[in-house]
């Protein structure tokens, strides 16, 4: 990542020394005629879409703890993996504690903001855009963990004891950030422009890409507010969804897997978090609550990602039996518990050859992507927020997802262990799956195979969206109840407790928050307004 690393270091001590100097010229050299303090707004957007990759838009890389890219802890808690070795793979307990935050995005966009108008001698631009759509993901990435936040006040240097907003306004005045960001790139695209990569932007996104992006990212955030909408009319939950939907050339979303926002994978500077030399796939068992789901649809994306158990392979089946495939329950036992199950070759392992064999990755990471906005497009349909053919939006996104992952009908395909070694080959069916998840309608059922399969395609990437899809509808059914969770009750946790930094400096604010949402008790099982 040493390119990367250099240009975030670079605008980190270019911005510092804004913020701290009175006198911006001391941050020019009187050697060099003509040079300028200027930090140009490619340049802080670079550390910006970093930031997005790292999580949550922090872009102060010591700021967030939990990382939310493939195979981090944060996978675990979608319940895609589960680790059978601490020391290697990390903890399985679900320990929700004081989150991190990411206001720091506000202090460069805010410069990003400044210094774009300067450059385009006007504050309708490119830059302009981007900066309410960091601003709008930096206010829900918090909100989504916490409840009620600072926004209204929040990057205010002449306040320091912000008041928090309610949940319901952080939502409500992030959607207008998300829609006035369209309105400027409705503005600022032309034929000329709208294929034009955007300078700066690790993804390499163009000016149409980029819109494309922040409406399909509305649209997660509007199905993310499922539980709030018939209660809340005034915030037009339905009717925004639809609007989108309904007006594609006002509002442009991803149209095919090319959209997606991905981090791409470079052995040189930015490996795959997994490779050749990393010896430890044993220490990671697939989780149940995924294979469950693949394995019961005969799903072909179960030999993409798992490998078949060992001691049901010396039992007798072969690598294309779906049975073949256990996953671990990352509720029921204690690691060491785990560990003894892995020697004995109980659970199926991650497949060695997808995730294992480069450092340029078999797979770029999706932040956002197609295949969950045809999801999103499905549900909403099914739950009646505006008209169309939920069955064909549902089936664009398995056919997405499994075009994500190169497969097509009748392929063969290796199944293969650590070293190269091949555990054997299977014939790719695809007919025999959907056969199997054919949609069953607008009703309960067929709303539970959406977001069951939307959970399945979510598999090591979108960060928490997995986890967040669970807590909103309880599909797919998480585990939890045992000891391996780790918490008090046994029980997932529904939220993190406030900062720290905020309940020691804004004391006063911070106790009217938990008091009015819950009940003076900062806890990690209470109900945020989101979910009620």
């Amino acid at each position: 990542m040493k390119k990367y690393i250099i240009k975030l270091t670079a605008v980190a001590l270019l911005i510092a020394g804004a913020d701290s100097c009175k006198q911006s010229d001391l941050n020019v050299n009187p050697n060099i005629a003509g040079e300028s303090s200027t930090v140009p707004s490619s340049l802080i957007l670079n550390r910006l879409t970093w930031g997005l990759y790292q999580g949550g838009g922090v872009v102060d890389l010591a700021a967030n703890a939990v990382f939310e890219g493939p195979w981090d802890q944060v996978m675990r808690w979608n319940q895609f993996t589960v680790s059978n070795n601490s020391y290697y793979r990390g903890q399985n307990i679900y320990s929700f504690s004081n989150t991190a935050t990411a206001y720091d995005v506000l202090k460069y966009v805010e410069k990003m903001e400044m210094q774009s108008a300067t450059q385009f001698g006007t504050d309708q631009n490119i830059y302009a855009a981007l900066g309410k759509f960091f601003r709008a993901y930096s206010f829900i990435w918090l909100t989504q963990r916490v409840g009620d936040i600072p926004m209204s006040e929040a990057g205010n240097t002449e306040i320091l004891e912000p008041v928090y907003d309610t949940q319901k306004d952080v939502y409500k005045n992030s959607l207008q950030l998300l829609d006035d960001a369209n309105t400027v790139l409705k503005s600022v695209i032309t034929t000329a422009n709208a294929n034009t990569v955007v300078e700066g932007d690790i993804y390499g996104l163009t000016y149409k890409k980029w819109q494309k992006v922040i409406n399909s990212y509305k649209l997660r955030v509007l199905i993310s507010l499922s539980k709030r909408a018939a209660d809340n009319t005034d915030l037009n939950i339905q009717q925004q969804f639809a609007a989108i939907i309904n007006d594609p050339v006002s509002y442009p979303v991803f149209e095919s897997n090319a959209d997606n926002l991905e981090f791409k994978y470079n052995a040189s500077y930015n490996p795959y978090p997994h490779g050749p030399n990393d010896a430890y796939n044993t220490f990671e068992n697939i989780g149940n609550t995924y294979l469950d789901i693949t394995t019961a649809n005969l799903d072909p994306r179960t030999f993409i990602t798992s490998t078949p158990a060992p001691a049901q392979i010396t039992a007798g089946k072969t690598v294309s039996d779906f049975a073949a495939y256990t996953g671990a329950d990352i509720s029921a036992y204690s690691q060491a518990q785990l560990t003894n199950d892995m020697n004995a070759g109980k659970y199926s392992f991650v497949n060695f050859k997808r995730y294992f064999a480069s450092l340029a990755g078999s797979e770029n990471y999706i932040i956002a992507g197609y295949p969950e906005l045809c999801f999103n497009v499905a549900e909403a349909i099914n739950r009646g927020w505006l008209t169309g053919d939920a069955a064909s939006w549902y089936n664009k996104g398995i056919d997405a997802s499994l075009g994500f992952y190169g497969l097509t009908d009748g392929q063969t395909y290796t199944v293969g262990d650590k070293g190269g070694v091949t555990i054997g080959s299977v014939v790719i069916n695809i007919a025999a799956f959907k056969a199997k998840a054919t949609y069953k309608g607008n009703n309960a059922d067929g709303l539970k195979q959406i977001l069951e399969q939307k959970y399945v395609a979510f598999f090591q990437n979108s960060q928490w969206e997995a986890f967040y899809n669970w807590r909103r509808t309880g599909i797919p059914a998480f585990k939890e109840g045992g000891s391996g969770i780790g918490t008090p009750t046994s029980k997932i946790p529904r939220r993190w407790l406030y900062p720290v930094d905020e309940k020691n400096e804004n004391t006063a604010k911070y106790n009217a928050a938990i008091s009015s949402q819950y009940g003076g008790k900062d806890e990690i099982t209470a109900e945020m307004w989101l979910l009620k």
